[in-house]
């Protein structure tokens, strides 16, 4: 073996330590601290992007007396407190959606249940006739989507099927809404609805 090879000059060997400067960690904001600032502290309410940096003991003794709430009252933290099971983020109340109740197109909401009575919804109690002990037929569940789709009970009648039909058409055709295609869709789902119905001798 050949001590002046020189590959023995192409071997590289790792150094004992690290030559590459390490970043410069921040000192302790405790008044009159000057050990290394490794631990994070929010500021407070109002800054929580904001932090102070402290050593271990004193971040403890920081954290040990850190009060979120300080300075607010009772009524301030109860709605600060209710407002966090949402995610501080706004609601509304069930059956309110901005002052209207359009969940078919703008009609009222069939409601057959009550669900909305208790909630003072618009369409509580929307169309909750009394249904017949028995139903002279029984019903799929298609032509109970049907039925749900023009608005109308099950046990609508052959005329009240054709004058809803006419009344949601005017009011989802283009033509009738100065060109705006937006409900198109809604008027498909209504002309198959009342199809489906005609099919099923409902009218």
């Amino acid at each position: 073996m050949k001590l002046d090879s020189p590959l023995f000059n192409r071997i590289r060997v790792k150094p004992a330590h690290d030559p590459r400067p390490r970043p410069q960690a921040p000192v302790c904001q405790w008044p009159g601290c000057a050990l290394e600032g490794a631990h994070r502290a929010p500021k407070g309410r109002a800054r929580e992007s904001e932090y102070w940096r402290f050593c271990l003991d004193h971040v403890r003794e920081y954290n040990h007396s850190y009060n979120y709430f300080a300075g607010m009252s009772d009524d301030a933290v109860a709605r600060y407190q209710k407002d966090a099971v949402t995610g501080h983020r706004p609601t509304w109340k069930m059956g309110f959606n901005g002052g209207s109740d359009k969940f078919h197109g703008g009609e009222t909401p069939v409601d057959p249940f009550d669900v909305m009575r208790e909630f003072g919804g618009a369409g509580a109690g929307a169309r909750t006739r009394e249904r017949p002990a028995q139903e002279a037929r029984p019903v799929h569940n298609a032509e109970r989507k049907a039925f749900d789709t023009l608005g109308l009970e099950i046990d609508a009648q052959a005329a009240e099927i054709k004058s809803r039909f006419k009344e949601l058409v005017k009011r989802h055709h283009p033509d009738a809404n100065g060109g705006d295609r937006s409900t198109e869709d809604r008027l498909v789902e209504i002309i198959q609805a009342y199809n489906y119905l005609k099919s099923a001798k409902f009218c």
